[in-house]
């Protein structure tokens, strides 16, 4: 997974509250073969016909912001279902960075297995920082992790919270394969502990049937 350090461009402004998973990633589209996730994005929003033809009000679809890098939204935002495609959507379109008053549980987590970065920011400051959205729409945002903070210009920094070991997860860029490999030598004393003391446990899976 690539490592998370600064991300540049431009914050779309969808100011939703409980946007959840089955918005980001309609049901329908799971079952498809070869799925653009990307495009899938938002389907039901984006396009008149949920497909193709563009809601040409939507944010999304409005000049700098097809672009967009950066998320802003409201509360509750993911919640609904554990469905992953709705993170694997947001990083189709190029998503990496949602800001947002606060997220369901497991779409945080999902964002962070997929090196995506949900902050929290309070309702002020979501609306100071969708307001100069609004106002500059090809304005480059700038997010940076290391000091947790927004920089947006025309405006002094805005600081953003998440969980420390989320943070330092994604600054390494670290799945969940290689968080466990840091523990190969405990897990390699551990499995030649059990051999000496429970050698029948080594054994059953070794033998034929």
């Amino acid at each position: 997974m690539e490592a998370f350090s600064t991300v540049t461009g431009p914050a779309a402004p969808l100011l939703c509250d409980d946007v959840d998973t089955d918005t980001l990633f309609p049901a329908a589209r799971v079952l498809e073969f070869d799925i653009d996730y990307g495009a899938a994005l938002f389907a039901n929003w984006r396009y008149r016909d949920g497909h193709s033809v563009e809601e040409p009000g939507f944010v999304l679809n409005r000049g700098p912001w097809r672009k967009a890098r950066i998320l802003l939204v409201g509360r509750n935002f993911g919640g609904g279902s554990s469905r992953e495609h709705a993170v694997w959507a947001l990083a189709g379109f190029g998503i990496r960075v949602v800001l947002g008053i606060s997220f369901a549980d497991i779409f945080r987590g999902n964002c962070v297995r997929n090196g995506l970065l949900a902050a929290t920011i309070t309702p002020a400051e979501l609306a100071m920082l969708a307001e100069a959205a609004t106002q500059r729409p090809e304005a480059e945002f700038r997010i940076d992790l290391a000091r947790l903070r927004v920089e947006a210009p025309g405006l002094a920094p805005v600081l953003f919270r998440i969980d420390a070991a989320q943070r330092d997860r994604l600054m390494a860029g670290a799945d969940d394969i290689s968080l466990s490999l840091r523990h190969e030598m405990d897990i390699a004393r551990f499995e030649e502990r059990q051999r000496a003391t429970a050698p029948w446990v080594c054994e059953a899976g070794t033998r034929e049937p």
